[in-house]
């Protein structure tokens, strides 16, 4: 799957910074004067921290508004899902309340087995929310379980944080070539699929068919089906048209929704977290991923020997 890179009309806005701690007590004492600062500029706070740790920090905003970003339907282990998901809250929020401070603490239960999700999530992070007035001040353990997750916190952020100040961090790298060296992981493996069919582009009807007809088997309405027949179809439409020709769907009926998994042996993606961005307006091409990240609740791609792969994941 060949998936073209889309212009943007807007600067890079983000000050995307790491900063390390040793304790949750140390992690608040490091931030908490930065919260006050925020607040006291009138800026509003968003956290994505432990219960203990916003506890403590919406104390320091005093009377600032504070939000709680991330809840809702887990991403999956998929940290450009996490990033997309944070783009859309921080858009909005940026829309009514101006600049925002945002504070991310790590968390070890999405390490997986290495780490791997917390640089793929800044990776993309630095992609999806580039256009907006975010401070964002992502804190990680100073002795993670894997050593991967400093090393690619220090490749993926621009600045560093450190003795209370902010500086520019030499060892900061574009997030392609980060992704190069740790691409994004594969989601966990699932059962038998409910349906599993090759198609070409000549069969594209009979892919929205088969969706539609599983999803007609859940709990989704006419318009939630519609949205999720929508959105493989532009993930299969890219598969065929840019790949080689013939790709692989497989669709599960879950507990919480369907699950689309499309796989090709297309080219090297041009892009590797396609779709994290809104296409420029003059490009008449790139935007299926984008509108399919939309959609759906969860969206992964990867890739490996065998090709590119994209799984989507659609709740009621």
């Amino acid at each position: 799957m060949r998936v073209e890179t889309t212009r943007t009309a807007a600067p890079v806005r983000l000050q995307h910074a790491c900063a390390v701690y040793s304790s949750s007590a140390d992690l608040v004492e490091q931030v908490a004067p930065v919260v006050a600062d925020a607040a006291g500029r009138g800026e509003a706070v968003a956290l994505s921290v432990r219960p203990e740790t916003e506890a403590r920090l919406r104390d320091a905003a005093g009377t600032a508004r504070v939000v709680t970003l991330g809840t809702g339907i887990p991403a999956r282990s998929s940290g450009q899902t996490t990033a997309a998901r944070l783009a859309r809250e921080l858009r909005e929020l940026t829309s009514q309340a101006g600049a925002v401070l945002a504070v991310s603490e790590h968390d070890s239960a999405l390490d997986g087995i290495d780490g791997r999700y917390w640089t793929e999530l800044d990776a993309a992070v630095n992609v999806a929310l580039s256009d907006l007035p975010v401070s964002l001040f992502c804190f990680y353990p100073d002795m993670p379980l894997h050593s991967e997750i400093l090393d690619g916190a220090i490749a993926n952020h621009p600045l560093l944080f450190e003795r209370g100040r902010l500086h520019v961090n030499a060892d900061h790298r574009p997030p392609r070539d980060v992704l190069a060296g740790m691409p994004a992981a594969p989601p966990v493996l699932l059962g038998a699929p409910d349906l599993d069919m090759v198609f070409s582009a000549w069969q594209l009807h009979e892919v929205r068919a088969a969706v539609a007809d599983l999803a007609a088997a859940t709990a989704f309405d006419t318009a939630r089906s519609e949205d999720v027949v929508l959105a493989v179809n532009e993930i299969a439409t890219n598969a065929v048209e840019h790949g080689s020709g013939e790709a692989r769907i497989a669709l599960w009926i879950a507990g919480d929704g369907l699950v689309a998994e499309i796989d090709d042996t297309g080219e090297a993606l041009t892009e590797p977290l396609p779709g994290l961005r809104a296409p420029h307006p003059a490009d008449p091409r790139g935007r299926g991923v984008w509108i399919a990240r939309q959609l759906c609740d969860v969206l992964h791609v990867w890739r490996d020997h065998s090709g590119t792969h994209v799984r989507m994941h659609a709740a009621p």
